[in-house]
């Protein structure tokens, strides 16, 4: 992203009301899926969010430019969220008010790479189980990638997976995490 591209951009933008930035950092294997197929999804977050994303795809920056503090918050949120793995239409419900995203961070669980890849597995569970099962129990949506877990849901629902998959890092047995999760659905539904 050069000077002028940001002149431009500053220039395209009304000057009379005042215009915030955000600049992040995005693995560059998630650049293509930031963009889409023909650029769809980036455009699509732009007119959703009333935003311009300018986006260097070879050193993976990317610059959100807006009018609106609030929209351009939550686009910030949604690329990363497809930053650390999600896909674009699950990425998008963070444009919701009640919607968040959490990551929690496997490096404060264990740093060496082979306890990492043990903790991945468990969060994920053989063939998925894990994973889906606490989908399934909160309405959330979790992502595995690189050093992180990635959780999308409700606001309400997202400290429920997020205890739930820190117990699993922790040690605890899938099947009592699996009984927290019900007696937790059982106390929201009454």
């Amino acid at each position: 992203m050069t000077e002028e591209d940001i002149t431009q951009i500053d220039a395209d933008l009304d000057s009379s009301t005042e215009q915030y930035t955000y600049d992040l950092k995005i693995p560059k294997d998630r650049v293509a899926v930031l963009i889409g197929k023909k650029g769809e999804v980036k455009k699509g977050l732009e007119q959703d969010s009333k935003s311009e994303i300018i986006i260097d795809s070879k050193e993976g920056e990317v610059r959100l430019v807006g009018k609106d503090s609030i929209a351009l918050f939550a686009l910030k949120e949604v690329i990363r969220a497809i930053a650390r793995g999600f896909n674009p239409e699950i990425a998008n419900l963070l444009l919701r008010q009640d919607y968040s995203l959490e990551l929690i961070s496997l490096n404060e669980f264990n740093d060496h790479k082979n306890h990492q890849l043990r903790l991945k597995g468990r969060v994920i569970g053989r063939n998925g189980k894990s994973r889906s099962t606490i989908e399934e129990m909160t309405g959330c949506y979790i992502s595995v990638y690189g050093k992180t877990v990635g959780i999308i849901g409700s606001i309400i629902n997202v400290p429920i997976a997020k205890k739930a998959v820190e117990s699993l890092l922790m040690g605890s047995m899938h099947a009592s995490v699996y009984k927290w999760l019900e007696k937790q659905k059982r106390m929201n539904l009454e």
